[in-house]
C-alpha cells in the first residue's frame, strides 16, 4: 500500500470512529414573563413573575426555576399548559407543584412535548384560589 492509500485508509478510520460518538446534548434556554395580562381572558392584577427553563434535546428533560411576587394569595397550582399559541388555551401539559417563591421542578418530556416546547408552543402559569383558572401566565420562549 503506498504512502497516499494509507492516509486515505487512516482518514477513513477517523471518520468513522467520530461517527460511533454519541450525538452531544443541546440545551437549549427558554424563558417565561409571567403576567395576569397574558392569561385568556386577560386579568387586571398586580402578579408577575419570571420562569427559566433549560431543556436537554438528548435527555429529553425540561428543568426550570422561577420567581414571582403580589398574587392575591397562596399558589394553589402550577403547569405548563401545551400546545397553545399566544392568546389561546389548552390543557396540562406538564404539572409543577404548587410552588412557593421561588420554586424549581424537572420533567421528562414526550416527544410531543418537546415539539410544542421548542416552537414556543407552551405557557407556564400559576393558579390561586380567586383565580382558579390562573392568576399570571407567561409564554415559554427562546
Amino acid at each position: 500500500m503506498n504512502r497516499s492509500h494509507r492516509a486515505i485508509v487512516v482518514a477513513l478510520a477517523v471518520a468513522a470512529g467520530f461517527a460511533a460518538l454519541p450525538a452531544s446534548a443541546e440545551t437549549v434556554s427558554m424563558k417565561a414573563a409571567l403576567s395576569g395580562t397574558q392569561q385568556v381572558p386577560p386579568l387586571t392584577v398586580p402578579g408577575r413573575g419570571l420562569l427559566d427553563a433549560k431543556y436537554d434535546t438528548v435527555a429529553k428533560t425540561l428543568s426550570w426555576d422561577g420567581t414571582y411576587t403580589g398574587l392575591s394569595g397562596p399558589a394553589t397550582a402550577a403547569h405548563f399548559h401545551g400546545p397553545a399559541d399566544v392568546g389561546s388555551n389548552a390543557g396540562v401539559a406538564v404539572p409543577a407543584p404548587a410552588p412557593a417563591s421561588p420554586f424549581k421542578g424537572q420533567a421528562t418530556l414526550t416527544d410531543a412535548q418537546a415539539e410544542a416546547l421548542l416552537a414556543g408552543k407552551m405557557y407556564f402559569n400559576v393558579h390561586t384560589a380567586a383565580h382558579p383558572g390562573g392568576e399570571i401566565r407567561g409564554q415559554v420562549i427562546r
